[in-house]
């Protein structure tokens, strides 16, 4: 059932929605012959993964029969491990929120324990039909391998393989990003712009890069560590051991209580990174963002220019689209 075409017959489906779509239709989005779409559709009603949505109203000629997703044959769970919260999601296969949980999480207490309390958040929120677990956590990692590197103030995380730990201790598969790409993934829109900038500031201030449609990590990994642009030379001290980094002069202006230096601060990174990429949307998002949304988006618009458009985005773009990490293989969507 993983095979690429099934898998993009299945993407069709998941963009079309309730109503569903005809086997012309998606012969046409997959590039296949209709003969080759009713034999997917087939295997996929057996798998219990689609199901018949009626015939279309037509003028002329014999309606098309419909096929539709069957969203509730399947679930996933997105995790935003942040550093000093976690909130888990169960999703359909639609991407609809069905449950969700938080608790509080002391990031640093060291890995046996954050695996203790992620295992009691999730206990009973797993069901039989559950794909796997995608996981959001603060970078630099290897996405690839599943293991997590220097984490900005909590070094002791360094080397530590969790994704493999958590798929033992959970018994589903597991995928692993850092939070700004899983709230990339989560924002990419179907149809509309094909590149974008996602700037999360929180505790810690990152990016999540989309270009040509995809979610661009970079050969390690480390693409988006927007927060460590060096924009003042005798700055603070970084948690990450450089000065004037973008990120130590946004969070020490907000701890000020100056969140319109923030916000320009913020937008002077931002107008760097909009000129590097030529990107013309710019989404701004993160728990510190959302408690002054109005400021930081004229703060950051306001630098970068009206030829760039600049928006907040939805509170819970990290946790849903760590949710997306776990679906993507299944409607073929590339994670890695």
């Amino acid at each position: 059932m993983r095979d690429h075409n099934t898998a993009v017959v299945l993407g069709l489906l998941r963009d079309a929605g309730p109503e569903g779509a005809s086997r012309a239709e998606l012969a046409a989005g997959a590039g296949l012959t209709p003969q080759a779409v009713s034999k997917i559709g087939a295997r996929l009603r057996a798998a219990g993964l689609a199901a018949d949505a009626g015939r279309r109203a037509s003028t002329g000629g014999k309606p098309p029969t419909l096929l539709r997703l069957v969203p509730e044959a399947g679930h996933a769970v997105g995790l935003h491990l942040d550093r000093d919260a976690m909130t888990a999601t169960l999703v359909d296969l639609s991407g609809a929120e069905v449950a969700t949980r938080t608790a509080p999480l002391a990031f640093g207490s060291g890995a046996e324990a954050v695996l203790a309390e992620v295992a009691a958040l999730l206990d009973g929120l797993l069901p039989a039909t559950a794909l796997g677990v995608g996981v959001a956590v603060p970078g630099p990692l290897d996405h690839r391998g599943g293991v997590l590197g220097k984490v900005t103030g909590f070094p002791r995380w360094d080397g530590y393989p969790l994704r493999d730990a958590l798929a033992g201790r959970l018994g589903v598969p597991v995928v692993i990003d850092k939070d700004t790409n899983a709230a990339a993934l989560g924002l990419l829109p179907r149809g509309g712009a094909s590149s974008f900038a996602y700037l999360h500031l929180g505790t810690g201030l990152g990016a999540g890069l989309v270009l040509g449609g995809a979610v661009h990590r970079g050969e390690r990994t480390g693409a988006g560590e927007f927060g460590h642009q060096v924009l003042q030379l005798d700055g603070p001290l970084c948690a990450c051991g450089s000065r004037g980094c973008v990120e130590a002069l946004c969070l020490e202006a907000v701890a000020a209580g100056d969140v319109g230096r923030a916000a320009w601060l913020l937008g002077v990174g931002a107008k760097n990174l909009v000129r590097l990429l030529d990107i013309d949307l710019v989404l701004l998002g993160g728990r510190t963002v959302l408690a002054h949304a109005a400021r930081f988006e004229e703060g950051v618009r306001t630098v970068v220019g009206e030829a760039t458009c600049v928006e907040v985005t939805e509170e819970r773009a990290v946790v849903t689209g760590a949710a997306e990490l776990a679906l993507a293989p299944l409607f073929g969507g590339a994670v890695g």
